[in-house]
């Protein structure tokens, strides 16, 4: 089994607090920036950052649907970390200063892939799809925060 790593990265122009803010508001923004991608999504408890158990299906592909139960902690300033507790995804969102009024964003998941041929296959494809997905959710948040 291997590890499985998708990226992706926008900067987005807006203060870097405002865009973490934004990130964290998972009772509010975050899910209006979500994608169609997105199903189900329920915040269980909390709501804003640390401390935070929210859930949503993401389907990935036609075919691939994952039911995601994620624990949010904030272990450094700038950063959220989403912890599955159905599976082995995390997915890390850090927030940085990207020059005068902008922010870089730049999420992180991993997950542990399967092995064999169908390892070789989710390896090469799953993070550009992931990274298209991450990257529509990034534009949406954009659009909210730039206008």
């Amino acid at each position: 089994m291997a590890q499985v790593e998708a990226v992706t990265e926008r900067i987005i122009a807006a203060q870097p607090d405002d865009v973490f803010d934004a990130l964290a508001d998972y009772s509010g923004t975050r899910e209006s920036v979500l994608t169609e991608h997105f199903s189900e999504y329920e915040v269980r408890e909390g709501g804003d950052g640390e401390g935070t158990l929210v859930h949503w299906k993401l389907q990935a592909t036609s075919k691939r649907v994952r039911d995601c139960l994620m624990e949010v902690t904030e272990p450094t300033d700038g950063e959220l970390v989403e912890r599955d507790r159905n599976s082995s995804m995390v997915s890390t969102w850090r927030v940085t200063p990207a020059g005068e009024g902008k922010a870089r964003v730049v999420v992180t998941t991993v997950w542990n892939g399967a092995g064999g041929i169908g390892g070789f296959f989710e390896k090469t494809f799953a993070p550009k799809g992931l990274g298209r997905i991450y990257g529509a959710v990034l534009d949406k948040l954009a659009q909210r925060l730039e206008s």
